[in-house]
């Protein structure tokens, strides 16, 4: 969960870098094929490749949809919203995979799950404090971001009754490879990185396959209840660095915020586990 921790952290902060030169569609595009390289050297190396095949492309292309359209909306609020905003709306994730578990797999929505749910809802509004006057678009964006990623997490939990990380990382590369293609050319118009950016595209790359990695691999080695309370770290670390690097004030109500959701998702986990 550190790799992981550190990994996102570090995928931010070269995201924020590169934001004014490349849109969202073209950091996807370059991400993504940089990631088909690392996946298909290292299953090569490892001798995975043949645990690639080409059963539920339907349900890889929903998983790769929905996370495709989270990724860049995470992207476009880094910018605009201080980061630990980012990273606490990101924290509802698990919540709306509850509603969207029970809508998409059928799953219950049980009583913990439903107050689960609602306090989480609280702790979006004590994070982005809506009025008529303050929700910006980067709020927004980042919140439906949290929505595109919970999608992903639900089709990905079908994806693993039958397939393994290799193929699931396969696809997720490929496939947002082609998707980052269409919408960044859409106009005929897709900026080439320069030297300077490719260590930036280089590090977004290999920090989200790590993040993906690391977490897949705590969540083999212990339980979901030991495993996602530490993810919160991820807000005080973004919070400094944000502070140090950009000189982001600390918001104390984006804390408090975050600490209710963090409350709502040990709630949902607990519940789970004394099932």
């Amino acid at each position: 969960m550190s790799g992981a921790i550190v990994s996102f952290s570090s995928m931010a902060i070269a995201g924020r870098a590169i934001s004014l030169d490349l849109d969202t569609f073209e950091i996807m595009l370059y991400r993504s094929i940089i990631g088909v390289v690392v996946v298909l050297s290292v299953a090569g190396a490892t001798g995975h490749l043949r645990e690639i095949t080409r059963r539920n492309l339907g349900l890889h292309f929903l998983r790769n949809l929905c996370h495709f359209t989270g990724q860049n909306l995470w992207f476009y609020a880094l910018p605009i919203i201080p980061l630990a905003q980012v990273f606490a709306l990101e924290f509802t994730s698990p919540l709306w995979a509850i509603l969207l578990s029970a809508l998409l797999l059928g799953e219950k929505i049980t009583t913990p799950r439903a107050v689960a749910g609602g306090l989480g809802f609280i702790g979006i509004l004590i994070v982005a404090r809506p009025t008529a006057d303050t929700l910006s678009v980067g709020q927004i964006a980042a919140a439906l971001a949290a929505i595109g990623f919970a999608g992903s997490a639900v089709f990905t939990r079908r994806l693993t009754r039958t397939e393994t990380i290799t193929c699931i990382l396969f696809y997720l590369t490929l496939m947002q490879a082609l998707l980052g293609l269409i919408t960044a050319g859409y106009d005929g118009d897709i900026t080439l990185p320069s030297t300077a950016h490719l260590p930036w595209l280089a590090l977004i790359a290999l920090a989200g396959l790590v993040a993906h990695f690391c977490m897949t691999t705590a969540l083999k080695l212990a339980p979901a209840s030991v495993v996602m309370p530490v993810d919160f770290l991820r807000l005080p670390l973004i919070a400094v660095l944000g502070l140090l690097v950009y000189g982001e004030a600390l918001d104390l109500w984006v804390l408090v915020g975050a600490l209710v959701i963090f409350a709502a998702n040990s709630l949902n986990i607990r519940a789970e586990l004394s099932r």
